[in-house]
């Protein structure tokens, strides 16, 4: 087995260490469209991304520029395409905010670390602090029913599904990704990733975790080819 062979079983296996070169050139650190976070990758409570409202119907509208702009493109569409009106839910949390909505969720399972991170992402493990996520609703369904599994049945929802890869979003949290993910189907929870990374992951049906290690595992392939190239 060669040496490249070797490094790609051992990533594959998940038990290369990675140097900070690795690191600085893999596109898990791209803060404006592929950070990854979430219960093992944590965001450090001093990351506050540019932000600005989206000029789009909702509540919390606040995302990262460029993500507002493809929001309020993709909610005209929905308008245009099927006469449904997308709203938003919640965008862009500082780590402060995730840590008093928490906190808050803990006092009211008593306590029970368990039960609350069921169903709330710790400060730190939420990607709504990147400013790359926005909770997702439709205008014509009840508070209650907008983030729960009715959405994903909605026209809205459905259109959604189908469609938010076309202007750089994903269904972050799908059916059958439970393990990988770390959380439940969200049909509400749409993530930025940029238009190519999203074309890909709608047509290899693949969560971010994956994609982000075939990714990493490219770069770590071509840096030890450099590598060996200059010492040749």
């Amino acid at each position: 087995m060669s040496i490249l062979e070797s490094v790609a079983a051992l990533i594959v296996s998940g038990t290369m260490l990675v140097t900070n070169t690795l690191n600085t050139a893999c596109p898990q650190n791209d803060p404006e469209g592929l950070l990854l976070v979430n219960r093992s990758w944590r965001i450090s409570e001093d990351f506050i991304p540019p932000t600005r409202q989206a000029n789009v119907p909702g509540q919390v509208r606040r995302l990262q520029p460029h993500v507002a702009d493809a929001l309020e493109e993709m909610y005209a569409a929905a308008k245009k395409e099927c006469s449904v009106t997308l709203v938003s839910v919640s965008g862009y949390r500082p780590y402060d905010k995730q840590e008093r909505i928490y906190r808050n969720k803990l006092k009211r399972v008593r306590g029970d670390v368990e039960a609350a991170d069921a169903y709330v992402a710790r400060p730190g493990t939420s990607e709504h602090q990147t400013g790359l996520t926005m909770d997702v609703g439709m205008r014509s369904l009840s508070s209650d029913k907008n983030l729960s599994g009715a959405f994903g049945d909605s026209r809205g929802g459905i259109w959604l599904r189908d469609n938010c890869w076309r202007f750089g979003f994903v269904i972050r949290y799908q059916e059958g990704w439970e393990e990988i993910t770390g959380y439940s189907p969200e049909p509400w929870h749409i993530r930025y990733v940029g238009l190519e990374a999203a074309e890909k992951l709608h047509e290899n049906n693949m969560p971010l975790e994956e994609f982000l290690l075939l990714e990493r595992t490219a770069v770590m392939l071509e840096l030890l080819s450099q590598n060996q190239e200059s010492g040749e």
